[in-house]
């Protein structure tokens, strides 16, 4: 198939002439204006452009940075022809993302080579960012399936808490979209990898791991003793995760979401919490999230010591201890779609 070559001058000889030397090798589309190749681009997406640089109404600097500044069309290479190329214009030709510069009036041969070389770089430049997207996904796979069977190994020692980590990640992804929908914390939230966060949040217990079984699975409430040292729990998460970065040698997100959700979900609004007695913002916005979200899941979990509360009295229960325990902007999202949460808990 034939590659798509769009030019762009406002001259029709020069439209003519580079139709005449391109047309027995590419599909050739000629425009007289960058405005009628910005319509163009609505429905047609060329391999390259040909765009003259003098043109009225809007100039081929200006049509190139449009184009750059657009993801859509940001990765067509774009030569930019001109009768007298200077140092100043070829700098700001290169800064806004020209792939090259070509002087008029140009050579049949020139014009072909040109055109080829880019079109084979383009070629190459797509084919390694296919597999480097590939390869991506292939890792985030990887990362995310490491992080379920861990996170399960972890939940098979907690006899009390089967499906726990299941439904406070699917409780994350449901207060997060909402969170988003009603613009609480937009900006913090839109910095980050949102499915890596979810993904991280499966290891907010990790800590447990080092909890003795005599205090993780004892069958009843624990002693004040027994209390503080599964409230070790949340620093030991911390130190595991620091201690797998450090032998890894990795920086990635989904470590450092993970420790920032296990070392802060026990943290209070009002400073009350563990391990470090943070307060209001200080405390990471995946602690204050998961705050809520085990706190819930807690509720309306039996225990050998008590009964489940319905989630009606669990989301009572986090709504009067909001502005102590809990982030007030995030307790008031989470009312909002409480029964979306019930939804999880009754599938479960």
């Amino acid at each position: 198939m034939q590659k798509i070559i769009f030019v762009v001058d406002n001259t029709e000889a020069n439209l003519f002439m580079a139709n005449e030397m391109l047309k027995s090798e590419y599909t050739v589309t000629t425009m007289p204006s960058a405005s009628v190749m910005f319509t163009l681009l609505k429905t047609e997406r060329p391999d390259l452009i040909l765009m003259d640089i003098e043109m009225p109404e809007m100039d081929g600097f200006e049509a190139l940075k449009l184009l750059k500044e657009n993801a859509i069309y940001a990765d067509i290479p774009v030569i930019l022809v001109t009768g007298i190329i200077d140092a100043v214009s070829q700098v700001r030709g290169f800064e806004l993302g020209a792939a090259d510069f070509l002087t008029k009036p140009f050579s049949e041969p020139l014009l072909l080579n040109r055109i080829k070389t880019y079109l084979n770089i383009s070629e190459l430049i797509k084919e390694r960012t296919s597999k480097l997207k590939e390869r991506t996904i292939e890792l985030q796979n990887l990362q995310n399936n490491i992080v379920y069977v861990v996170a399960d190994m972890i939940e098979n020692r907690d006899k009390e808490t089967g499906g726990h980590i299941e439904r406070t990640t699917k409780y994350i992804k449901i207060l997060i979209d909402s969170m988003i929908a009603r613009g609480v914390y937009i900006r913090e939230l839109n910095k980050m990898d949102l499915e890596t966060l979810c993904s991280s949040s499966r290891l907010h217990d990790v800590g447990k791991s080092v909890i003795p079984d005599a205090v993780l699975n004892k069958p009843g409430k624990l002693t004040n003793e027994e209390f503080e040292i599964m409230k070790t729990h949340a620093i030991e998460g911390e130190r595991i995760i620091d201690r797998i970065i450090a032998r890894t040698g990795s920086n990635i997100e989904l470590l450092n979401y993970a420790k920032l959700f296990a070392g802060s979900h026990h943290e209070r609004w009002d400073g009350k919490g563990y391990p470090r007695g943070l307060d209001r913002m200080n405390i990471p916005i995946q602690g204050r999230m998961m705050a809520i979200v085990d706190v819930y899941d807690a509720l309306i979990s039996e225990r050998p010591y008590k009964k489940p509360f319905t989630s009606e009295e669990a989301a009572k229960i986090i709504m009067d201890s909001t502005g102590e325990m809990f982030d007030p902007l995030i307790a008031e999202t989470f009312f909002e779609i409480r029964d979306q949460f019930d939804a999880v808990e009754k599938r479960s």
